[in-house]
This record gives structure tokens, sequence and C-alpha cells, in this order.
């Protein structure tokens, strides 16, 4: 299913997906064109330009996309993404594409058009639920559009802004691959093989990297052409779009003489980048449904995965496989360097995947059997079936299918300013799938079990009259004042420290410890960015970092800087100059960790124009504007995967809170609120005892006047841990 795009515009066949009454979901094939900021939906390809699209509707600013990865629906595989309304939690639209890719480059298009209604300047505060919607006839074109921001920022992304040797050396060269070590230079104890380090294997295939990254997904009977560890595999459990359980077993063939049989039990993330590489991730995990097998022995897979980067312009991709692996046997029976031997020997299955697409020139891909992944779509289709063996009486079948086509008949093209009006009035009923459409993913990808989470729909707990009156009145002391009424509150002996629950150490040696990043490490735009695209090394931060919290909840902890008895309200309270601006990065879970950074600056806001539009913006300014720049500086070949060293406008992809007070402002990044963001969170934390993280924040500058960029901040954290982290009680 091809996609057109070209002089800002975009256009393609994609599958509006829903649920009906009965909970059962459906896909319907329309025609998308996406063009200026227009979004408009055909039930067949338009013959001419002037042809009104059935439904339409506005990406504006407040519209957001988020990749909620692969599912399937009545045996149909998609790739899956969700654009919503920040402004309307009700008014949000789920498509699904045929590939990866072809999601990927709708998401860039959505994003590109919403930031170009995003204000730019200082003078465009205007709240984007309130600003005057253009026209939604698509006959009315502007061909003066200007794309150069918005591909500016993709650009940005595909590049690293961190100064950092590669901690990788290579140590020989196997069966046409590049065989490297991961360096342990801060291991003091000195240990080498005996502590699992990671090896690696690079080799190039002649393949897409899509191809690669479908081969490399599929459990079927045919990944047996090219994996010889391989025997079986299974999906234990869907966890989302991009994460999920597998369980795989090993033929003993390969290994050395007399050692048991090996199996793996995985916890399995992937994602793709903007420049077309795919990122696999695996680490062993623990399940209920899948207890040790007889007569196998579980190895431990401490970090592994493929990344596959495309090139030669796409036709070839550079394939990186890398492993640190536990096989669990006595180490009397063999010795490390053979257990090196075992390890490198499984990442000779990369030479076996470039000759599997060697042997088919002229191909895309390698084609599979239709029983691939049939044990997957099974397990991930059971929780289903109560749910579909509720709709079986002849009669229901007969009116849904009467109700399709009489609707059907009488749609009339109609204007939508609304993502929700571009459902169908028909798509309560879910289709039929096509044949030729069923036999293309019949058995490929499993459904997505698991209800999505939307992250715009946070449910809060109900308020009465009375109690949504008082937190009214408190909210509007909050804005005048920038802090509570300090007579109004019980002040009790010991009041809870916020701005200071994690221990600071300047040389960050101590372990569950915080300091300043250099900024030397990071890097902006320069002053001629807009004409070189030069980036240069950061001097200073603009703020001092002068407290962080790790805290623990049952909920999530909003606009902390509020409470009485944190560094913010201190300094309200015997009237200081200071301003704050704290960084509330929120983590889900279901206990929720706050990890909240403190940074002050003395000199008053205007003398620094672009905070100063910032803090006074309204949140479209602030979510096109707020980046910041990632890196984990010590820790296991996963994580830093997981985080890539790339800057990442932060307000595109998740969700925001703002919240503004007389001395500071607030930003609550909501972590779970993107499908993505929950995996990098859930696997970052249970590696966070052993990683040494860095960030940077910073407004991003787009005008000749707001350059060169600026660092607000840097910080440094070293070792957390979960348990040290301080209970905050309701």
């Amino acid at each position: 299913m091809g996609i057109s795009q070209n002089d800002g515009k975009m256009e393609g066949w994609l599958y509006i997906i829903g649920s009906n009454r009965f909970g059962l979901q459906y896909s319907r094939k329309r025609y998308f064109i996406l063009e200026d900021n227009c979004l408009g939906s055909f039930k067949a390809k338009p013959s001419s330009d002037s042809e009104e699209p059935v439904r339409s509707a506005v990406i504006d600013s407040c519209i957001r996309a988020t990749d909620n990865g692969r599912a399937s629906i009545h045996r149909k595989g998609f790739f899956v993404f969700t654009l919503y309304n920040t402004s309307n939690n009700n008014d949000r639209l789920k498509l699904g594409a045929s590939s990866s890719e072809e999601a990927a480059k709708w998401i860039r298009s959505l994003q590109d058009a919403a930031l170009k209604a995003c204000p730019n300047t200082a003078q465009d505060f205007v709240a984007c639920s309130k600003r005057r919607r253009p026209s939604l006839r698509r006959t009315e074109r502007k061909n003066s559009v200007d794309w150069t921001f918005s591909s500016l920022m993709h650009t940005e992304r595909m590049t690293s802004d961190v100064i950092a040797p590669s901690p990788w050396k290579i140590f020989g060269c196997q069966n046409g691959l590049r065989l490297f070590e991961e360096a342990k230079d801060w291991d003091s104890r000195g240990r080498h093989w005996d502590d699992h380090p990671a090896i690696m294997a690079v080799g190039v295939v002649d393949g897409t990297s899509e191809a690669i990254f479908r081969t490399l997904l599929s459990l079927g009977p045919s990944r047996s052409e090219w994996d010889f560890c391989y025997y079986r595999g299974s999906v234990v459990e869907s966890l989302d779009g991009h994460t999920d359980i597998i369980h795989q077993q090993l033929y003993s063939d390969w290994l050395p003489r007399g050692m048991k049989r090996r199996d793996l039990l995985m916890r399995r993330y992937w994602r793709r980048e903007d420049d077309g590489t795919y990122v696999i991730l695996y680490h062993s995990a623990s399940h209920k449904k899948c207890p040790p097998k007889r007569g196998y022995v579980r190895a431990c897979l401490k970090s592994g995965g493929y990344v596959i980067t495309p090139v030669n312009k796409g036709k070839q991709s550079l394939v990186r496989h890398m492993l640190a692996i536990d096989w669990k046997f006595w180490k009397l029976y063999l010795r490390p360097s053979s257990a090196r031997g075992i390890t490198i020997r499984m990442l000779e299955i990369v030479a076996a995947l470039r000759e599997l697409f060697r042997a088919k020139p002229g191909t895309s891909s390698p084609e599979f059997s239709s029983g691939d992944m049939s044990r997957e779509i099974r397990l991930s289709q059971s929780g289903q079936q109560n749910i579909r063996t509720q709709v079986q009486h002849p009669g229901e079948v007969k009116k849904m299918e009467e109700g399709v086509l009489v609707e059907d008949e009488v749609e009339k093209p109609e204007g939508r300013t609304s993502l929700k009006g571009l459902h169908d009035a028909a798509d309560e009923f879910f289709d039929v799938p096509e044949s030729t459409e069923y036999d293309q993913f019949e058995n490929e990808w499993p459904s997505d079990i698991s209800m999505e989470q939307n992250p715009t729909s946070i449910q809060h707990p109900k308020l009465s009259s009375a109690a949504v009156l008082v937190k009214r009145l408190h909210e509007l002391g909050v804005q005048k004042k920038g802090c509570p009424d300090l007579q109004e509150v019980s002040k009790e002996n010991n009041v809870f420290p916020y701005g200071a629950t994690l221990q600071k150490d300047p040389s960050c040696a101590l372990p569950c410890s915080w300091g300043s990043a250099d900024p030397s490490s990071f890097l902006i735009r320069g002053p001629n960015y807009l004409q070189d695209r030069q980036k240069i090394k950061a001097k200073s931060t603009l703020m001092q970092l002068v407290g962080v919290d790790w805290l623990r909840s049952d909920k999530r902890e909003d606009d902390i800087s509020s409470r009485y008895g944190s560094i913010v309200q201190k300094s309200a309270e015997r009237d200081g100059s200071e301003f704050f601006f704290i960084v509330n990065m929120q983590i889900p879970g279901t206990t929720k960790h706050t990890l909240a950074f403190y940074y002050m600056m003395k000199t008053p806001l205007e003398e620094t124009p672009l905070l100063h539009n910032f803090v006074n913006g309204d949140d479209s300014y602030r979510n096109s504007r707020f980046k910041l720049i990632p890196y984990v500086v010590k820790g296991s070949w996963i994580v830093k995967q997981s985080v890539a060293k790339k800057p990442c406008l932060v307000g595109q992809l998740l969700e925001v809170h703002y919240f503004r007070g007389k001395n500071y402002l607030e930003l609550g990044i909501d972590a779970g609120s993107s499908t993505l963001a929950r995996g990098v969170s859930n696997l970052v934390v249970g590696y966070l005892n052993n990683l040494v993280i860095e960030m940077a924040f910073l407004i991003q500058a787009n005008t000749e006047e707001e350059l060169p960029e600026v660092l607000l901040g840097t910080y440094r954290l070293n070792q957390l841990d979960a348990s040290k982290s301080v209970l905050v009680k309701p």
C-alpha cells in the first residue's frame, strides 16, 4: 500500500480503527490526503483535485500523533497510530498503516502540520482551543507553505547532540562480520569475561531495514531458514504495540557436546527512528504462564538486541547484533572462554541473515509461509473470544450488515473540524477483510489485547461542588501570589522537604546522588544554524540546579512547587527575587515515581527574551519549543540503545502539564502518556542501580534573533535506587 509525499502534500491508503457498541474492533479502508493542515478522507482515490473529501479535519497546534505499535484486527496486521486533541479528551482518531515505515511517515507529516500552526513569536500567545480555524475546503490551496522549520526539526532528530567516546573496541573478524567487545574501563575490580561482557557483531545485509525488521520479529517456521540457534518460539503475552514477552527454545546441536539445551524467556521492545533505523531490544524476564521447562536450562539474557540502520540510500542495511548473556553453566564444566565462544557463535546468525537476503536478489524481503506466528495470534486473540461469542445471533448479524449498507448509501460529503468527525457513521460495524489483504497479513502479527491508554484520558476523581470551589480558589491564589496563603496553611513541625529529598554530591561519586553535568558535553544550535546547520558546544547554563526530588506515591504528583515547605515557597515567603524552573518527570508504574529538578536564576526574566516568551506563552507555544537531550554515561547496552543521544521536543511526544506561579514555572512531564515512553521508562527503571545519566534542557531557537541557543540547565544522576525514594503520604 504505497503513499505519496511531495510539495508539502501527503496521501495514501489508511485504515480507520475503532470499536462498535459490542466491543468488537473494526477497520475501514480510506484514502487520506494531508495538504497544508487539512486532513481529508475519501472512499476511493480522488480522480481530480476538485473532488471534495467525504470527511475532513483541521490539524492545528493542539493535535498530537502517538505511535501505538503493531496490532492485529480480524487477523489483519496493522501498525497503529493515534491522533488526539489536547484541548478535547474525546476528540481522537486511531489509524492503521500496512507497515511501520508508512506509519512513521504519516506521523511525521502530521507533526509537521501541527508545528506549522504553533506560534513562533511572543505576540502569538493565543490558546489553541480558541484559535480561528482555517478553511476546510481542499480547493483553497496555499502554495507558499514554508517547510523549513519542520524539516530542520526532523534532520536534527537523526543526529547525536552529545559528545561521547565509543564504548566499543574491535577484537576480530569472523565469517565476514566485525566483532566488538564493550569496554569496562569503570570496573574497579578489573572483571572481564567472568562478568559476561557485551559482544557485538556488525555486518551489511542486502535488504531494506523494514524487511529485516519484519524478519527478525517473526517467530514462525520461516525463522529456521536462517536462525540455526532457534528451535521454536511463541509470544507469551503482548503488553502493548511495542512490547511483549516471548519464549524461545534453542537447538542443542550447535552447543558444546554434553551441554544441556537452553531456552530464553525475554521481554522484547522495538521502535523505529526517524531515519528509518529499527531498534529491537531484549532482556530476560519472568512470567507465571511460562515457568522453567523440563529438559531445558533457562539462560539469563542481561542485555541484547538488534540495531538495523539503512545505508546506500536504503537499499542495504547495517545490522548490529549485541548479546550479554549468562549461559548458566557450572564453571568447573566450562571455562569462561567457552562461554565467550558460545556467545560469538550465536552472533553469527547475522551472517546467516545476510545470506538469506543475498539468495533472493530483487526482492525487498523474504517470503514467509502463511503459518508464521500463528501461535502468537491464537494466544493474543484468546482473550477476545468471550466478546465475540456475544454476537452470534443470525438476526443481529443480518441487522448489522443491513445497517452498514443503508448508512453507506446515504452518506454525504461534509466538512468536519474534529478528528472524531473523520469516523464514518457506518464504522459502528466492522468491515469484512478483503481476500487479498487477508492472505497478506494472515497469521503475521499478534493482536493488541491490552487496552491502549489514551494520553489525554486521565481520569481524575470527581469532587463535590464545595471541594471544587475550594480547589479553584487555591489555584487562583497560586496564580496570583505564586504560593498558597501561608497564613492559612497549618504549619506542622515536620515540613516535607520538597526540593531536598535526594542528596547532592558535586563529584557524583556517591550512589543515589545528583550533580550538574558538564555543559560542553552537549551540542546546541550555533549563531548561523539556519544557514549552515552547524552546532556548537554549549559553554554554560542559564540557570543553576539547586535541588532534586526523588519521590514515590500511589498517584501522580503535580504542582509540587506550590506546596508548603518547598524551596520555591520558602523563597516566596521571604519575598526573594529568584525565579524557579522545575522539570517534574513522572514515571509510570504500580508505584508512581517522581523525579523533579529545581533550577533557579536571579536575573529578571525580561533579560532573556526567549525564556520570558516561554514562561508567559501558552501551552501550544511551550510544547513546540521545550527540548531535552538525554545521555546514558554508564550503563548496559540495552539502556543506551533505548535512550538515544538525540534532542527531543517533549511536548510533541508526551503530555506536559504546565503550572505557573508568581516565582516559578513547573513542567509536569507524563512519561506514561506514550506507548514508546512507557516501554523505555519500564526498561530504565529496572537498571537504575547501575546507571549514570546526564540530561540537558533548553528552549529551541527558531529565528536569527533567538540564536545561538543556551542551555537552561543540566543534571547528572548517579545510580538511583528506587527503594530510597521518599514516600509522599496523602
